[in-house]
């Protein structure tokens, strides 16, 4: 088969890895890179580390409003796919990029398969969650991480072709430890040990373009007495200067970084002692490597919430400083994800449909 793999954003990127190298053994792979994050830091670095081919096509979106960047989307991505004529468009998870190339592949009648399907935090006024219910309803085949994930989707009435695959981000995440431990330069270049900092990211519109709560954030990352190693997203780091905070992070403890490749940020999350997050995706790698993670907004990756080792932050209502000092899972982490081959698991699957 023709498959087209569409990716645009960091999280795109970690789960296309495995997938790719399974799909080459047997099939033709067309990669579409939306252009969505266009920064280097943010893109060519997670091909490198994780030695995906080079896309076929970069469509060049870059940056805008949710809705100038959906049409782009739209648009470009609906040129590629007449010309190729793929047999199947697999798309990942919750990104502008992903909702826009599923409803390019139905309305051009070709099949579609979400990888990552049934995510919910159940808050319709975030963009994720419009995107991730679009992609489920419209897809020829969804395949939930977890359980709850697929109990989302039979409760919106979505039952045929759903396969409990488990996470493929597992996958490429077990798979790169040794790499990162021997070829990450991370604890030299910011003359840290492990164990002896906490890595906090944010980068989610509902917390960089909200004045108040950007300015929360960066007031409680200011205050903390732990050493942070902070990667600064350029979208956090335009909404710093727009709303001037950035005496906030300019602190003898705060590291603040340019983005970190894989295996930097692998080796760094599995380094830290605590991670300050309000990614989606290093939420579930913390829970994987065992990292106590607070997370700062819902989180539809419930189940790290209910074993204990995800805390909600209420920012119109917590003590951030307090909650991020205090919070420590008392037991160990079940296995959420399930295990490995996942990769392979969704390919035989496709085949077979």
């Amino acid at each position: 088969m023709k498959i087209a793999t569409i990716v645009g954003a960091r999280p795109n990127f970690i789960k296309l890895g495995p997938l790719s190298n399974a799909l080459r053994a047997n099939h033709e792979e067309i990669i579409i890179h939306t252009g969505q994050h266009y920064d280097e830091e943010l893109s060519d670095f997670f091909f490198n580390d994780l030695g995906i081919s080079k896309p076929n096509y970069n469509l060049g979106v870059g940056s805008g409003t949710h809705g100038e960047q959906t049409a782009r989307i739209l648009e470009r991505i609906e040129e590629v796919l007449i010309s190729e004529k793929p047999d199947f468009v697999v798309v990942f998870g919750d990104t502008n990029s992903s909702m826009a190339a599923a409803l390019a592949a139905r309305k051009l009648r070709v099949h579609l398969a979400h990888v990552e399907a049934g995510m919910r935090n159940f808050d319709r006024n975030k963009p994720e969650e419009i995107n991730r219910k679009i992609i489920d309803h419209i897809s020829d085949i969804n395949f939930p991480p977890t359980e709850s994930a697929r109990k989302n989707l039979e409760n919106e009435g979505i039952t045929d072709n759903v396969h409990l695959v488990g996470d493929v981000t597992c996958d490429v995440l077990k798979s790169n430890l040794e790499r990162a431990r021997d070829k990450s330069t991370f604890f030299s270049e910011f003359s840290v040990k492990e164990g002896d900092y906490l890595l906090f990211t944010c980068h989610k519109s509902i917390n960089t373009d909200d004045s108040s709560r950007l300015r929360k954030i960066m007031t409680a990352l200011s205050n903390l007495e732990y050493k942070v190693i902070f990667p600064l997203h350029p979208r956090t780091r335009n909404k710093i200067q727009e709303f001037n905070l950035s005496d906030l992070i300019e602190k003898e403890n705060i590291i603040v970084t340019e983005p970190l490749g894989y295996l930097d940020m692998l080796q760094a999350l599995n380094g830290c002692q605590k991670v300050v997050t309000d990614s989606g995706g290093i939420q579930k790698e913390a829970f994987v490597l065992e990292k106590p993670c607070i997370t700062l907004r819902e989180t539809e990756w419930v189940e790290t919430v209910t074993e204990g080792w995800n805390r909600i932050i209420d920012l119109e209502k917590d003590e951030i400083v307090s909650v991020i000092n205090e919070f420590m899972p008392i037991k160990s982490p079940n296995n959420i994800f399930g295990q490995s081959g996942v990769s392979e698991r969704i390919i035989e699957i496709i085949e077979n449909f």
